[in-house]
């Protein structure tokens, strides 16, 4: 087992779907739980020991890094993009900052609240670096909370491994946007923009795809209508505490 020391925040997306409001705030700083979306991810990071966190940033990421300064640790580390590289290229332009150990990636919209074990941890003690270059937190459909699609992501054989849903197919995971990566996976990466969806099929291809199921609550923000279904369910789950 390895203890990641190092992380990475996504928070570099246009939030397209959540415009007009993401035309001057970006996505990573909505506010849920009276604190945005960003600072949620990085307390999780924070709690498991990650010693340092790059962020990567394009849309209104002087908001972003202005916001970040605030914070004293663990240390962090702005990756500016000139032009947006989605989730792939976003790490594949991080990686000097990464070093050259595994680490933790997180979507800077997802937000979740741990089970027995922190999601980490867990992710953390599955990772076999012998065996695996990605480990891929999932979350069960049925209980995810601003999740609009019905498709879902994976299958898990009997075995845990995943595979991916084909035409046709309802598949019961989605990916729930944490992760740890191999950085030896980016050897031979496209120059440019591309999506972290083209590491993950290589790794499949390759038998070195893992992934475990969160056990705790997970919720993401998609759109307007979504961002108002997670403020409602979690001011609920307040009052029932």
């Amino acid at each position: 087992m390895i203890r990641p020391t190092v992380g990475m925040v996504l928070a570099a997306g246009r939030g397209e779907r959540l415009r007009p409001l993401t035309d001057t705030v970006p996505k990573p700083l909505v506010p849920v739980l009276g604190r945005p979306l960003l600072d949620h991810a990085i307390d999780r990071l924070a709690a498991f020991g990650v010693q340092r966190i790059v962020v990567n940033v394009h849309h209104l990421g002087e908001q972003i890094a202005l916001h970040l300064k605030s914070r004293t640790a663990p240390e962090i580390v702005i990756s500016r993009e000139k032009k947006a590289l989605e989730t792939g290229g976003g790490v594949v332009h991080a990686l000097s900052l990464l070093g050259p150990q595994p680490f933790f990636a997180v979507n800077g919209d997802s937000l979740w609240f741990d089970g027995m074990t922190p999601a980490l941890d867990r992710l953390a003690a599955a990772f076999d670096p012998a065996r695996h270059d990605v480990m891929l937190l999932l979350q069960r459909t049925t209980g995810a909370v601003g999740y609009e699609q019905n498709r879902g992501d994976f299958f898990l054989d009997a075995n845990g491994l995943p595979r991916r849903v084909g035409a046709g197919e309802i598949a019961p995971y989605l990916y729930a946007g944490v992760q740890i990566l191999s950085p030896q996976l980016f050897g031979d990466a496209p120059a440019g923009a591309f999506s972290l969806n083209r590491i993950y099929d290589r790794a499949l291809a390759a038998g070195r795809l893992g992934a475990i199921v969160h056990d705790g609550e997970w919720y993401t923000v998609t759109d307007e209508a979504g961002l108002e279904e997670v403020r409602a369910h979690l001011a609920r789950r307040r009052t029932e505490r």
